[in-house]
């Protein structure tokens, strides 16, 4: 039978040397529609990034590239100056264009321009880690990133960053990074119906890397969902719960940054991540991916 938990869930990781809670927070789903402009509701969601402070989640994905600009000047605006134990983590390699598209930014000079922006946008004078977006927004691509990630270690040897990581990235360019720079994380899409890193998180743990899936529901068949769904009722959960359960349940090293714009709706997220999911549920979830 599964059951909840009540203190945040999963306990903490360690990234570098920073100490993060591995339930996290999205801030992508603060920006406007299409996650371009501000939001319809700038109090709620300034509201909705300090609850989360106050639930002690102390780890907050964002990106200069969402808005663009605005989720940073809001995580700025609500919690400058950042308590020592929150760190907030950010990424490059993509900007927006008028028709809110993400287009690749990976050259030297956009690199550099998009940490300077970041920079600026939250209010540090270095930023605690910085994820190398590769790809585009079908996934993973086929391509060489040294040119881009030398770039960051460069910057990072200028006090500017100080942890790397890569995102949207095959299990090859995680292997181009790690031979160039330590990496301290991974953030790629993956869920109970997209299991494709299954072997890329194992590799992962072994090395002390941590792994942070998005789109924790994404892409799920009329029947997966009904699957999930299934073991959601049995346990008297939603299926975004047992979800970010299953994840946490699946390694010790994976991360979650559901986002949310509504602090209710973060609350919800906290405790149904709680559920701690039976052999049973675990050998039924399973299957959804095999």
């Amino acid at each position: 039978m599964s059951t909840f938990t009540t203190a945040l869930p999963g306990g903490t990781w360690t990234l570098g040397d920073l100490t993060v809670t591995r339930f996290g927070y999205g801030a992508m789903q603060l920006a406007g529609p299409g996650v371009m402009g501000p939001p319809a509701d700038r109090d709620g969601a300034l509201g909705v990034l300090r609850e989360a402070v106050d639930l002690g989640i102390t780890h907050i994905d964002t990106s200069d590239a969402y808005g663009p600009r605005v989720t940073n000047e809001l995580i700025r605006e609500a919690l400058h100056p950042y308590p020592g134990s929150l760190h907030v983590v950010t990424k490059v390699g993509a900007h927006r264009d008028e028709q809110g598209g993400w287009p690749p930014a990976r050259r030297p000079e956009e690199l550099r321009r998009a940490v300077r922006d970041n920079l600026d946008t939250l209010g540090v004078e270095a930023l605690d880690l910085v994820n190398l977006r590769l790809g585009n927004a079908n996934g993973p691509q086929a391509e060489p990133l040294a040119e881009a990630f030398e770039t960051l270690v460069e910057l990072q040897g200028q006090g500017l960053v100080r942890h790397l990581g890569v995102s949207n990235a095959t299990a090859e360019q995680v292997a181009e990074a790690r031979a160039i720079a330590p990496i301290v994380c991974v953030q790629n899409m993956y869920n109970l119906a997209h299991r494709h890193d299954d072997e890329l998180i194992d590799t992962l743990a072994d090395g002390g890397i941590a792994y942070v899936p998005f789109f924790p529901l994404g892409g799920f068949s009329p029947l997966q969902s009904s699957a999930l769904s299934a073991v959601a009722a049995r346990s008297s959960a939603t299926p975004m719960s047992v979800a970010l359960a299953w994840l946490l349940q699946r390694s010790p090293n994976i991360l979650l940054i559901p986002g949310t714009s509504s602090a209710a709706h973060l609350r919800e997220n906290v405790v149904g991540a709680g559920l701690r999911l039976s052999d049973d549920d675990l050998v039924e979830l399973d299957k959804i991916g095999g």
